[in-house]
């Protein structure tokens, strides 16, 4: 009897928890939260220094880990038509400055990799993974319109295909004139 009451304030305490480090989820149309952090050659950038502009949000687990390759050379190879489309591109992780240096060169990312170190920018955009203390970025993008407001939300993307996905919706959101 005792084990079972134990088992019950224990998923209570832990359901509390998790309640109480989950941010309110974004959603299409909210405000998107500005940052201000440094990418891989020491640069800063704050969002709202882009108003005016298409913006890409992509935050991922970590520098130099496969899915991440392949979603960072995804990006890498659709750079071109990003461009094209008068849009910008930023990796976020938790990773260093360094790590992404180290990355960025030896995948030559023509793109800024944006370090959010403490995790602040990915728990705003409801994207930080808290494991019993380890902390890393979920793998999710946001497009950002030019008027600095959530367009399109991808949660859990797979990193194979998602910047293709990433422009289509984009061209899609563009044509429409949903900025």
């Amino acid at each position: 009897m005792k084990i079972k009451t134990i088992n019950k304030l224990f998923t209570v305490l832990l359901l509390l928890a998790i309640s109480l480090t989950t941010s309110a989820a974004l959603e299409l149309g909210d405000k998107a939260p500005n940052f201000s952090l440094n990418d891989q050659n020491s640069l800063s950038h704050q969002l709202s220094d882009y108003k005016g502009k298409w913006v890409i949000l992509y935050f991922y687990p970590k520098d130099d880990t496969p899915g991440c390759t392949t979603q960072a050379c995804d990006f890498r190879d659709a750079v071109k038509r990003i461009i094209a489309s008068k849009s910008i591109v930023f990796g976020l992780s938790l990773d260093s400055v360094e790590s992404h240096k180290k990355f960025s060169e030896k995948n030559s990312l023509p793109f800024s990799l944006l370090s959010d170190s403490e995790g602040l920018v990915a728990k705003k955009y409801n994207s930080l993974n808290n494991f019993l203390g380890f902390k890393s970025a979920k793998r999710n993008t946001f497009i950002v319109n030019p008027e600095g407001e959530i367009a399109k939300i991808y949660l859990s993307v797979d990193p194979k295909t998602h910047s293709e996905m990433v422009l289509n919706d984009l061209s899609n959101l563009q044509d429409l004139g949903l900025n």
